[in-house]
C-alpha cells in the first residue's frame, strides 16, 4: 500500500519550496497530502485548506486575513493544526508528516505534530532548530532539522537540506519497526544520578519479573515526557522513585517538570509506588547562576555545571503536603515507600546533606495530610539506594499490578 506523507506549511509564501519537495517525494513512490497552514491564497494546489484549520477552532481565515494581526493568526491557526492533525491521522489521511519554516511556520505546525501519537513519523525543518527547541518539540519526537539558510528560496544550499528531510521521512516510512506480538509489560521509573542505584537495582528486579522497564531522568523534560506517555496508554505501572521535580517547581530550581508532575498515572489508574527520591535538594546550573536570595543556603557543587541546594524544613513540609494533596487523587492502586535514613545519596548519614530534622518534615507533613484509606504507607530504616529498599518498592508495585488485572 503505497503511504502518504502530510506537507505542512504556508502554502502562500512557500509555495515554490514545498512544490519542490512535493515532486521529489512523489518521485519516490509516495503520495502526498498538502496542508495550508498560511492566512493568505495557497500558490499552490492543496488537500486542506487554512479555512479548514481555522473553523476546527471555532474562527474564521476571512477575518484573521482582514484584520492583519500576524500574532492572532499564528494563534488560532496553531490551534487549528493541534485540532485538525490528530483527527486526519486518525481518519487514515496520512502516515507521516514533514514540514518547512522560520519561527512562525514552526511555531503554526509543531502544536499539531506534537499531538500525534509518539511514532508517527515527524520532521520539522526550520531555522529555529540549531536553538532552543523545547517549545517546539516539547515532549514529542519531532525530528528537527537545521534548515541552514532561511527557508526563502531555492538555492544549493536549501535543496540539499530539503532533500535531506525527504529522504529522511520517506526512510522512516519504509523501514518501520514492528511491535513484537510478546510485548513485555512495559513500567515507568524516574531516576536521578543521586538515585542510580536505587533503580538499578529495581531494574533488575523488575526485569527478572518479566518487565521492561524504561528509566526517565528525572530533569524537567525527563518527568514531563513521562507524564505524557502515561497520558497515552503505554504503562503498565509507574515506579517514581525520584520526585525532585517537585521541589524545583516549589522553589524555583531550573529542573521543574511544572505543577502536573505527578498527576497523570493516579488521574488514569495506573497503579503506581512512589518515594521522596531527591527531594532533599534543588537544582541549579553554575554555582554563580544561583540566585542572590538563596546565597546563605547549604550547597553541594555536584560538578562545575550542577549545583544543588538543600532543601529547608519548612520547604520540605510543604512537599510534604503536595505530594499528599496529588496522591490523594489517584484512582488507582497506590503506595508511598519512604527512605528513614535519606532520600538521596547525598542525604545519608555522613554525607553532605544529612539532616534527619528536614526530612522528618517532609514525613511528618505527608502522613498528616495523605488519606491512608487510599494510599498505603510503607517505611524502611534504610536509605534510598539500599538493596532492600529498592527491592521492596520494585517487589509492591509487581502486587499493585497483578492486583490491578484482578479488579479488570
Amino acid at each position: 500500500m503505497v503511504k502518504t506523507i502530510a506537507l505542512a506549511g504556508t502554502m502562500d509564501s512557500k509555495g515554490k519550496e514545498f512544490l519542490f519537495v512535493k515532486e521529489l517525494i512523489e518521485s519516490l513512490g509516495f503520495n502526498t497530502l498538502i496542508i495550508h497552514t498560511g492566512v493568505f491564497e495557497p500558490s499552490i494546489p492543496i488537500d486542506v485548506s487554512n479555512s479548514d484549520i481555522a473553523s476546527a477552532v471555532g474562527a474564521n481565515i476571512t477575518d484573521l486575513a482582514e484584520n492583519k494581526d500576524r500574532a492572532r493568526a499564528t494563534e488560532v491557526l496553531s490551534q487549528g493544526m493541534e485540532k485538525i492533525l490528530p483527527e486526519l491521522y486518525e481518519a487514515g489521511k496520512f502516515d507521516g508528516i514533514l514540514s518547512l519554516g522560520g519561527t512562525g511556520g514552526t511555531s503554526m505546525v509543531t502544536p499539531g505534530m506534537r499531538a500525534l501519537p509518539v511514532g508517527v513519523p515527524k520532521v520539522m525543518v526550520s531555522t529555529v532548530a540549531s536553538g532552543n527547541t523545547e517549545p517546539y518539540v516539547g515532549t514529542s519526537d519531532i525530528v528537527m532539522v537545521p534548515s541552514i539558510v532561511d527557508v526563502a528560496g531555492l538555492n544549493v544550499i536549501s535543496t540539499k537540506v530539503f532533500s535531506n528531510a525527504v529522504f529522511a521521512i520517506t526512510g522512516m516510512l519504509s523501514h518501520e519497526s514492528k511491535t513484537p506480538e510478546d510485548r513485555k509489560p512495559l513500567i515507568a521509573a524516574t531516576m536521578f544520578g543521586l538515585t542510580t542505584p536505587c533503580i538499578n537495582h529495581a531494574k533488575a528486579y523488575l526485569e527478572e519479573k518479566g518487565y521492561e522497564v524504561l528509566v526517565f531522568h528525572a530533569t524537567g523534560v525527563g518527568g514531563q515526557t513521562m507524564e505524557s506517555l502515561i497520558e497515552e496508554g503505554f504503562f503498565d505501572g509507574v515506579l517514581d522513585m525520584t520526585t525532585t521535580e517537585l521541589a524545583d517547581e516549589l522553589v524555583g530550581g531550573v529542573l521543574t517538570a511544572g505543577p502536573h508532575r505527578l498527576e497523570a498515572a493516579g488521574t488514569h489508574g495506573v497503579p503506581q509506588v512512589i518515594s521522596p527520591g531527591a527531594m532533599d535538594m534543588i537544582n541549579f546550573g553554575p554555582y554563580e547562576s544561583v540566585p542572590e536570595q538563596f546565597s546563605k543556603r547549604n550547597f553541594y557543587k555536584h560538578n562545575p555545571t550542577v549545583t544543588l541546594m538543600r532543601t529547608t524544613q519548612e520547604e520540605n513540609a510543604e512537599l510534604g503536603r503536595i505530594l499528599a494533596e496529588k496522591l490523594n487523587q489517584a484512582r488507582g492502586n497506590t503506595s508511598f515507600f519512604i527512605p528513614l535514613q535519606g532520600f538521596s545519596g547525598l542525604s545519608k548519614k555522613g554525607q553532605a546533606f544529612h539532616s534527619p530534622e528536614n526530612d522528618a518534615a517532609l514525613i511528618s507533613a505527608l502522613k498528616q495530610n495523605i488519606d491512608q484509606d487510599k494510599v498505603t504507607m510503607h517505611e524502611m530504616a534504610t536509605d534510598i539506594n539500599d538493596k532492600a529498599f529498592a527491592e521492596a518498592a520494585a517487589e509492591e508495585l509487581v502486587t499493585l499490578i497483578e492486583r490491578n488485572k484482578g479488579a479488570k
